[in-house]
């Protein structure tokens, strides 16, 4: 999926290895296909100490570990980057259980209950996005809502249908 305009130091393109992570129902091929235009569509992104952007982004899971490989769409050495995603665990468990808990109240809960959860999904969206910056720190340079679509993008990653 390509972005907006050929700008160094964002991303342009964004794949999921489907080898390593496979598809899913058509529900959660939706939702990351969402997760994928949201990121492309906005966002900071380069390659710490390079500036050969924009770049192409292919994301791939094994063995609990994310890995983002970079590489500039015009050519020239990528770079891929491993996150351990076992300190995202707790992130995600949270999540899921913040937005299941979100949708059952949309149906039956009084507006300040639901506006209460929709603030806890976001402070566990922005702790997470917090925390992937750190892990990405003189990797991978992102500003904040680029970060917090790559959680958007870990999420749908990992969404059950």
């Amino acid at each position: 999926m390509s972005g907006k305009g050929e700008t160094p130091g964002r991303l342009v393109e964004v794949t999921i290895d489907e080898a390593s992570i496979g598809r899913g129902s058509p529900d959660q091929e939706h939702e990351r296909a969402i997760a994928i235009y949201d990121l492309v569509q906005e966002n900071r992104f380069s390659l710490a100490g390079r500036d050969d952007g924009p770049y192409a982004l292919r994301v791939a899971l094994q063995d609990a570990k994310l890995t983002l490989a970079a590489s500039p769409v015009s050519g020239g050495a990528s770079a891929s980057h491993t996150l351990p995603l076992t300190a995202f665990r707790s992130f995600l468990k949270d999540y899921f259980l913040t937005c299941e808990t979100y949708y059952a109240a949309i149906r039956t809960a009084s507006p300040a209950q639901i506006e209460a959860l929709d603030n806890s999904r976001r402070v566990i969206h922005d702790e997470a996005a917090a925390l992937l910056l750190e892990r990405l720190a003189g990797k991978i340079d992102v500003d904040f809502d680029t970060a917090r679509r790559l959680f958007t993008l870990i999420v749908a990653l990992h969404w059950k249908a």
